[in-house]
């Protein structure tokens, strides 16, 4: 299937769908705002809903350019509206995208990529639906009575125990890149003041500048051999 067919089938259909259901996500997500408004006639002013979104953004904003972009490449189009539209991203999603590109021995960022992270990213969605409603009931309960050293750790480094397995698992594919995926950051940490989302930005788009640097010295080196 060549790049024109594919985005016939594929593409403009997920993103026709993807923009009226994301859409359509965050115009609900207003509703709480609409009623409190229309039915008691609450609603903050202007400087307040700015100084929240201030305190917000400060804490999140280089995650609305970072994550779409970081990400990408295991959720593909179609991963990526349905990621956001669920949430839980970088703890459930993307594990999930890239366990199906691995069990299907996939390469990233491919068409074959485009629908196997999609059927993976679909499947956890629903899993997880089924897991939340059940935490609802019992989950709450269940860390009741753990003791406070396991319910601390559940709280504290299940994400980053996430993070670190799907770390693990790309640099066992692309071990030389691994190396400034995590030494990016650590130098940064250890040698500026940096607040930590200047961190995550400097992290992300320096791997991913330092990969394309190596990808085309690749390029080049497989472009003379079939040359010569």
């Amino acid at each position: 299937m060549d790049n024109r067919e594919f985005n016939e089938i594929w593409n403009k259909p997920v993103i026709k769908i993807g923009m009226i259901t994301v859409l359509t996500g965050t115009f609900m997500s207003f509703l709480p705002c609409f009623y409190l408004y229309f039915a008691h006639g609450i609603i903050p002013n202007i400087p307040t809903i700015l100084k929240g979104w201030g305190m917000i953004a400060s804490l999140f904003g280089a995650l609305y350019i970072v994550e779409p972009i970081s990400y990408y490449s295991v959720l593909g189009l179609a991963g990526t509206y349905l990621s956001f539209l669920s949430g839980n991203i970088s703890n459930v999603r993307l594990p999930c995208a890239a366990m199906a590109l691995e069990a299907t021995e996939t390469k990233p960022a491919t068409k074959e990529a485009e629908v196997v992270s999609t059927l993976g990213i679909t499947g956890s969605i629903i899993t997880n639906l089924v897991a939340v409603t059940l935490a609802a009931f019992i989950g709450t309960a269940l860390i009741k009575i753990l003791p406070p050293v396991i319910a601390d750790a559940f709280k504290n480094y299940t994400v980053p125990a996430i993070f670190g397995a799907v770390f693990g698992q790309f640099s066992l594919k692309y071990p030389k890149l691994a190396v400034f995926g995590i030494g990016i950051p650590i130098i940064l940490r250890l040698t500026t003041k940096l607040p930590g989302w200047v961190l995550i930005i400097a992290s992300v788009f320096g791997t991913i500048a330092i990969g394309r640097i190596m990808y085309s010295k690749e390029k080049k080196v497989e472009d003379k051999n079939v040359s010569a």
